[in-house]
Order: structure tokens, then C-alpha cells, then sequence
């Protein structure tokens, strides 16, 4: 039969490390081969590329309409960002092609487009994916299709200057007892930075007031937020990736963090730019107090690419400026001293009220993601980018809050 003549038919990326699959951002070129091997001669009509990358997303939502009767509502969107055909084999005026028995290569080769594409991601509810299919037209025979993903790591400088700024914030909180009050938690919190990049870590100043009667725990957290958009409406999934307890604050003390560290793990990059798909991060630093609901402060991150004092050019391909672990691709949480709580441990009543109104939010805490996905990705073989702390070992922060003010005019 006609079907046992191809023995092999893949598609094989050009790539500089044996094993190691290509990584690519908006201008690049993308290079390859298809590979056909043949048992025996083989006629052939046509060999043909078509290279795409879409965001999708898509999501059902149960609605009741009185007291028997349910529908399904169906929420979906995509947007295109690469669309590009090519003939790889096709013989002049609709004559066949004869190939001989044996291996038989066919390059490709195509440039992504220079505007800003978004780096490639898989969730619950959406993906960002590329990927080159070829199809191998042969006379009486079904079509031939091989397809293969390749990634696209939009870069993130966090050498920018929106990136380097310092992120501070202070908020206090009455704390009650049935119709009394038994004193007021106060928080202030600064980081050196907004951008940084997985394996970094995040040096945290605080000060913890604690005016009431009883002991408080502060804590902080780093959580991803993945926003998945269609039709006018959300539809969320959060989770808390790094955890940092400090020591109980005793009735009447202040605590105060000199640079308490907080790593960040292998999480994949902020996604900013996509219409329909968003990834973003937020340290909450947080103060337990009895008796009422928590006090928090939120701390907006960006999970960038390029780290400080990047050494490569924004020019060249990614997968050359980058010896980067794609395993933070992959959303694969390290191991940590103690699990991350439930999300909903540091999310006040307040908020637990706003997020019972549209738009829906679904929350899963146990892990960023729980499935692999090609592009934060599961192909991924770099190594994680270098750590760049700039933690002072002999740091001094007075015991008021002017630090807060005098550090951000400073920087």
C-alpha cells in the first residue's frame, strides 16, 4: 500500500543545542527542515507549510432559568499573530514529483513579524500557542500532515526605568472586639523594584505597628493572577507561589524587616500585551489580627526575561541571549520549606464580598498550574536566569516611617 512507503515524516527545528528546542521572539527567523523517508518510489503533488500562533481562550458557565430549567453559556475569543504559507515541494504546471526511495529534506525558512508578539502560554481556560505544519499531498492517498510547536518568549527588560522604580505602600487597621476596640495594626512596606525575574530575590522593608492588646503574625506572599477575557467577561484563576511568616509582633511592639527575603520560583514571565489573555504577579504583605479580618498591602510585580545588567542585545534571538532554564516554563513550583496557604487565607471578608459580584473569578490554590503547558512550556530545557540580589548586609531603617518617604525620593 501507498501508506507504507513513508517511514518517516517529522519536522525538525534548527537549533544550536542538540536536544534543546529553539526559543523566539518577534523578528526572529525561524528555521527548519521536513524530513521524509520513503520505503520505496513515491510520486508526490505538492509539500506545504503554514506556520500559525494564536491566543485562544474558552470557558462554559452553568445559568438557571427558573426552577427546572439550566443552559449552558459558552465564552470564547482568539486573537491571530502569525499566519504564514509556504510551498516546500510542488513541480511546474500540476505535474507530480517522482521521489526516490530514501531521505529526502525540504528547508523552511520565515521571519516572525516585528511587531511585539506574546510569549507563548497554556492555562486552564486559554493558550498562547505557535506551532509549523506541514502536509504531504501524494495522488489517491489521504493528506499527510505532520505539526510541531515551537516557542515565543516575548523579552521583558526589567532595566527600564518603570521597572526600577521603588513600590511602597502603608495602610492601617482598627482592630475590634464585639462593640469595643482594643487598638490599631499599622503595615508600611516598600521592595527596591517593580521588575524582576524568576530566581531573584525580593528583599522586603517593613514595619509592623501593633497597638492591640494581642499578638499579631505577619506574613507575605507573592501570587500570579491569570485574566482570561471574551465576550466583556473575565474569568480568573489565582494562586499563591512563594510564602514568607514572620515572628509573632506582641501586644504593643513593632517589628520591623530589614530586608527579609522572599525568593521568587521558576514562574513564567508577566503577560501584559494580549488582548484576551494576562498573567500578573503582586507581593501582599500581610499582618494577621484576631478578631477581624486581615490587613493587607499590595505591592504590584512584573516577572521579566532580561535581568539587571542584562548581557545580551534585545537584536539578537532569544535563545542566544538567554541561558535561561526553561523549567520555569513549565509552572513547576520548587520544593519549599512549608505549602503555600489557600488563597483565601489572606484575602480579607472585604474583598471576599467584592469578588462575589461579577466579573466571575474561579480560585485554585493548588499550584500555578496544574497541568504542563508548551510555552511557559513544557518543551522548555534553558536553565533559570542568574540571581541578582542587591540586599544590603548591614542595612539600617529607623523605627518610623520616614525610611519610606526619604527611600523612594532617594532611588
Amino acid at each position: 500500500m501507498i501508506f507504507d512507503k513513508v517511514k518517516k515524516f517529522d519536522i525538525v527545528f534548527d537549533s544550536p543545542e542538540v536536544d534543546c528546542p529553539p526559543v523566539f521572539s518577534s523578528g526572529d527567523v525561524v528555521s527548519g527542515k521536513a524530513v521524509l523517508e520513503l520505503a520505496g518510489e513515491t510520486k508526490v503533488d505538492s509539500i506545504k507549510l503554514h506556520a500559525e500562533g494564536f491566543a485562544k481562550v474558552h470557558w462554559t458557565e452553568s445559568r438557571s432559568a427558573g426552577s427546572s430549567t439550566a443552559y449552558t453559556q459558552n465564552y470564547s475569543d482568539e486573537v491571530e499573530y502569525l499566519n504564514r504559507r509556504e510551498v516546500l515541494l510542488q513541480a511546474d504546471h500540476g505535474d507530480l514529483t517522482v521521489l526516490a526511495a530514501g531521505r529526502h529534506e525540504f528547508p523552511f525558512s520565515f521571519q516572525l513579524p516585528e511587531e511585539t508578539l506574546v510569549t507563548s502560554f497554556e492555562g486552564k481556560h486559554g493558550s498562547i500557542r505557535y506551532w509549523v505544519k506541514v502536509k504531504l499531498h501524494r495522488p489517491w492517498a489521504t493528506v499527510r500532515k505532520i505539526k510541531k510547536e515551537f516557542t515565543v518568549i516575548e523579552p521583558i527588560d526589567i532595566n527600564t526605568p518603570s521597572l526600577l522604580a521603588p513600590q511602597a505602600g502603608t495602610k492601617d487597621k482598627l482592630a475590634k472586639e464585639v462593640y469595643h476596640n482594643f487598638g490599631q495594626v499599622s503595615l508600611t512596606a516598600k521592595i527596591d523594584r517593580k521588575g524582576y525575574t524568576p530566581g531573584e530575590v525580593i528583599p522586603i522593608f517593613a514595619e509592623f505597628d501593633n497597638a492591640t492588646s494581642r499578638s499579631v503574625v505577619p506574613r507575605a506572599y507573592i501570587t500570579q493572577t491569570q485574566t482570561f477575557i471574551a465576550r466583556g467577561t473575565m474569568k480568573q484563576k489565582k494562586a499563591i507561589v512563594a510564602t514568607l511568616t514572620g515572628d509573632a509582633v506582641g501586644a504593643r511592639k513593632r517589628e520591623t524587616w530589614h530586608g527579609r527575603a522572599i525568593k521568587i520560583p521558576p514562574v513564567g514571565p508577566s503577560i501584559l500585551q494580549c488582548r484576551i489573555i494576562k498573567v500578573e504577579y503582586m507581593l501582599r504583605v500581610c499582618v494577621d489580627v484576631p478578631g477581624t479580618s486581615k490587613l493587607s498591602l499590595e505591592l504590584p510585580l512584573v516577572m521579566g526575561t532580561i535581568p539587571l545588567h542584562p548581557f545580551g542585545s534585545r537584536t539578537s534571538s532569544v535563545s542566544s541571549q538567554y541561558s535561561v532554564n526553561l523549567e520555569w516554563l513549565r509552572l513547576a513550583i520548587p520544593e519549599q520549606p512549608e505549602p503555600p496557604p489557600d488563597y483565601n487565607t489572606i484575602v480579607s471578608e472585604e474583598e471576599a464580598e467584592q469578588n462575589m459580584t461579577p466579573p466571575p473569578v474561579e480560585e485554585d490554590f493548588t499550584g500555578i498550574l496544574e497541568r504542563p503547558f508548551f510555552a511557559y512550556v513544557q518543551e522548555f530545557r534553558f536553565r533559570p536566569p542568574p540571581v541578582y540580589s542587591e540586599i544590603d548586609p548591614n542595612p539600617q531603617i529607623p523605627q518610623s516611617r520616614g525610611w519610606m518617604e526619604s527611600g523612594c525620593s532617594s532611588r
